[in-house]
């Protein structure tokens, strides 16, 4: 079939990183053009692709296909909606929007042009998450009972991007990380029944929040969602407890690092952590009571793209689909509810 004819909205570190590399390595895709106001950072690379000026400009060009809005969050909504009414199908980085509103309306006009939107939640194809959600699918825990979940950093200086660092919609660690983080916890459990949070900010000088401890309340067990930029010495990215036994598991997916290096998706190891960080499974198995560590899955962000492909030639489910976006926000907002009133606050 045809490859699909892809341009992205921006080419800073998410195109260069994120979304180029497994564009052009997929035979199903083709680099067709990038929106740079003023450069030609993504011709040095990938000398074919077509450079637009406008947004405008690159909307009205019927080679384009799919676009990818991977601009700062508070154009989100925006953007999305102009590509829909274009008639482009899109991927969305993540958060979806800013609001619960933003994300219905778009959802709704997508559905009236007949285009597909997606969400690009690429944490979901971590090497450490998919383990996780390997071992709660086998059941090897029992009944969840507590499942902890952190996305940390130490990062006590301001972030140079001067968009994550104004207090505008769509800003902060809740909607940076925490959309990952929530994302993650919502395909493991589903949505919760309520919600309770405390939202933070502790660098010097930020204006927006770099803190947050959220819990997930469900009829069984608890979701505890953390993230600060004061961790130093990193804890473990996945803690779970239940009723037959524990998984603990480092945060050491290496795509980021390796895209980042310059590493070619699908090459020798792609994906593949150290035996080292591996995570560490103790519980009971037809009576037995083991402490093992187990082996860690493979990484693979190239499955998002592999399956977007699939939903856009052969009617296939959407990954990361808009409504799974929507959930999202609708945590976030919640949260942000929570820490303004001080209570639980119930969906």
């Amino acid at each position: 079939m045809q490859p699909i004819n892809t341009a992205l909205c921006s080419y800073g570190m998410s195109g260069h990183v994120f979304h180029a590399p497994f564009i052009t390595v997929s035979p199903n895709f083709n680099l067709y053009g990038v929106f740079e106001r003023t450069k030609n950072e993504a011709q040095k690379n990938y000398p074919k692709v077509k450079t637009f000026r406008t947004l405008e400009s690159m909307l009205i060009d019927d080679s384009i296909e799919l676009v990818v809005i991977n601009t700062p969050n508070v154009t989100h909504f925006d953007f999305t909606k102009k590509a829909i009414n274009a008639g482009k199908h899109v991927i969305v980085e993540k958060p979806f929007t800013a609001t619960i509103a933003q994300a219905e309306e778009l959802i709704q006009l997508a559905k009236e042009k007949n285009v597909l939107i997606s969400v690009y939640q690429n944490r979901r194809y971590d090497s450490d998450f998919k383990t996780v959600q390997k071992v709660l699918n086998e059941g090897l825990l029992g009944n969840i009972v507590e499942a902890e979940m952190h996305y940390d950093r130490y990062d006590p200086v301001l972030s140079y991007k001067t968009h994550k660092e104004t207090p505008t919609e769509g800003v902060g660690s809740i909607y940076d990380l925490g959309s990952h983080s929530i994302d993650q916890a919502l395909v493991l459990f589903g949505m919760p029944e309520a919600v309770f949070a405390d939202l933070n900010s502790f660098r010097p000088q930020s204006k927006v929040g770099d803190y947050f401890d959220v819990k997930l309340f469900y009829k069984s067990h608890r979701v505890i969602l953390k993230s600060s930029y004061y961790v130093r010495e990193a804890l473990p990215g996945y803690i779970i407890h239940g009723t037959k036994g524990s998984f603990i598991k480092p945060k050491t997916d290496v795509q980021e690092k390796d895209l980042q290096s310059g590493k070619i998706p699908g090459s020798h190891n792609w994906g593949m952590e150290l035996d080292t960080d591996s995570g560490l499974l103790h519980t009971e198995i037809d009576g037995e009571v083991i402490k093992k560590h187990i082996p860690t899955l493979k990484g693979d962000y190239m499955a998002y793209y592999n399956a977007i492909y699939q939903a856009l030639r052969n009617n296939k489910q959407v990954p990361v689909s808009a409504e799974e976006g929507l959930n999202v926000i609708k945590i976030i907002e919640s949260a942000l509810k929570s820490h303004k009133e001080g209570r639980v606050v119930y969906l």
